[in-house]
């Protein structure tokens, strides 16, 4: 699936993780929430990702946005039109208890978010 949409600004808190997202307002987007293996494309520049579609439910988010983190990316995409690519979902949507251990998820998340797994 590919989704398209403008970068909106979010909390800022996978940024505090060490995970920076471009986030887009996916209330209307029909796709499973979920961590997702993703592609995005910039400009025609194509990067590898780690995507969240959800209501992020560990830090009490109540809207559901596409959070995608850019391997291998340095730039401020606020306001620019990105193409988030879904390629393989990694697994659902969870609560996590702590921040600490939502990171140690999302670090193994991003071990399975490589082109060879496909």
């Amino acid at each position: 699936m590919i989704i398209k949409g403008e970068v909106i600004h979010g909390a800022q808190l996978g940024r505090k993780m060490g995970f920076p997202t471009a986030n887009i307002d996916a209330r209307n987007i029909k796709v499973d929430n979920g961590v997702y293996y993703s592609r995005v494309t910039i400009a025609g520049k194509v990067y590898n990702a780690m995507s969240n579609i959800g209501i992020r439910p560990s830090v009490d988010g109540n809207t559901r946005l596409l959070e995608t983190h850019l391997f291998n990316f340095d730039g401020d995409l606020y306001g620019q039109h990105i193409e988030v690519q879904l390629i393989r979902k990694i697994r659902d949507e969870q609560r996590f208890d702590t921040i600490d251990a939502l990171k140690g998820q999302l670090k193994k998340d991003a071990s399975e978010c490589h082109p060879e797994q496909e």
